[in-house]
């Protein structure tokens, strides 16, 4: 039996926002990929210290933000300096594999179903290849099976007393090519849906009722979304997920399925957006808006403008990033050519810190209004406060069909919902 410890590096959180984590995805997908012979620990530094265990046999280390990365270095260094062989996999990973390999003893590039037991018999054998690169070779998407949340220490995921959401995929790939986006250069551009019976029966093994459905778009094949919510529906599950298609059809499915809330991305203050955010709402489902600021077609008068326009149409929830350019990106390849990437220190990749040079403004005076959009769109209402009144919705949901359970972490008896209370 070997014993391979996994670790999940610590990233800083931005600044000023509602600080919470969620069970990490990456992980529990690789560890289901992993030999019968393999006995796993899983370590989210997120949420646990790290304790370097010099019992172990092998050493992996799961990235999936670039902010991530040069603390994934640091561990990797402190166990080789104990003699222990490091391998690293996760998004991150592929994105920035060179600087990786530095401090590796082996990097894997790509989805890990069916290579796991190629990687284990090399390591055994003390023949760790450097790189196992399996980028663009997907691995028969039916092999996909329940992801290992066995792995998880649950306690650990809550907030103030919340039970947090289970991450969930239905489906892989993505046929759009986003400009600031990775997902092209890592899963491909062609949609890999897991077959329905598949993702319902994963589904099925999950003790969560709340759940985040973390697929990079539910909206690229109209008639497997349908079907795939028609299937949720009996389960009565409650979920929020990024993108699903705006039609009638599919947001009503959608809703009986169990929509939370949806991740949107509002990139303008046109009368599509708003009709758009209206069109959920209408079925009851909540959005959280995701809004990219330092575009080049941005200037400081149109930030201000669409962070009014936010608030016009009562978005429920609101998320401000700064373009960031990301490794195997657009983005990164525009911003290296023009010279306006002004660092490398990956710590300030995190989405909140500017990076760049912007083509309207200075990047202090884009940090500024990156501050502005959270201050201004929070002003009435704290993050703490909406994220409440959306839990309030949910729980509503789950009592009218009969799923809310009385339990000690449950969000009426919460230290987050007596605090709102508080200040109401």
């Amino acid at each position: 039996m070997i014993k391979f410890r996994l670790i999940y590096p610590k990233w800083e959180k931005l600044e000023g926002q509602t600080i919470f984590n969620l069970p990490p995805h990456g992980p529990v997908v690789f560890a289901a990929a992993l030999p019968p012979d393999v006995d796993v620990e899983f370590t989210d530094e997120n949420v646990e210290e790290l304790v370097y265990d010099d019992s172990v046999d092998f050493v992996g280390i799961s990235m999936m933000l670039t902010t991530q990365i040069m603390r994934g270095w640091e561990i990797a260094d402190e166990y080789r300096r104990r003699g222990k062989k490091v391998i690293f996999g996760g998004i991150s990973t592929m994105l920035h594999a060179e600087e990786t390999m530095e401090h590796a003893d082996s990097i894997f590039l790509g989805e890990a179903e069916t290579r796991m037991e190629q990687v284990f018999e090399d390591f055994k054998n003390n023949k760790l290849q450097k790189v196992y690169n399996f980028m663009g070779k997907h691995p028969d998407i039916t092999l996909i099976g329940p992801a290992r949340r066995d792995i998880l220490k649950k306690d650990l995921y809550y907030h103030k007393g919340v039970r947090m959401v289970d991450l969930f995929h239905a489906s892989r790939g993505c046929k759009f090519n986003c400009y600031p986006c990775a997902v092209s250069y890592l899963g491909g551009r062609c949609f890999r849906p897991r077959p329905i019976e598949k993702a319902i029966e994963e589904l099925e093994t999950i003790d969560n009722n709340r759940l985040f459905i973390v697929d990079n778009s539910l909206a690229q094949d109209k008639q497997w979304e349908m079907d795939l919510f028609k299937e949720m529906i009996p389960l009565k599950k409650k979920w929020c997920s990024h993108t699903i298609e705006d039609k009638p059809e599919v947001l009503d499915l959608a809703a009986q399925a169990g929509a939370w809330f949806v991740y949107q991305a509002i990139f303008d203050t046109s009368d599509f957006i708003r009709e758009r955010v209206k069109r959920y709402h209408d079925h009851g489902i909540a959005v959280e808006g995701t809004i990219l600021l330092g575009m080049d077609n941005q200037t400081e008068d149109d930030i201000k403008r669409l962070v009014d326009f936010l608030l016009e149409i009562d978005l429920d929830l609101a998320e401000f990033t700064v373009l960031t350019p990301f490794p195997h990106t657009k983005t990164f390849d525009d911003m290296r050519k023009e010279n306006r990437i002004l660092h490398y220190n990956w710590n300030q990749f995190n989405a909140g810190k500017v990076v760049i040079q912007p083509k309207h403004m200075s990047p202090e005076r884009l940090q500024e209004l990156y501050h502005y959009a959270w201050d201004t769109f929070y002003k009435e209402e704290s993050q703490t406060e909406k994220m409440f009144k959306l839990f309030s919705k949910v729980v509503q949901k789950e009592i009218a069909d009969g799923t809310f359970r009385h339990r000690r972490h449950n969000m009426a008896t919460s230290s987050f919902g007596k605090e709102i209370k508080r200040n109401n």
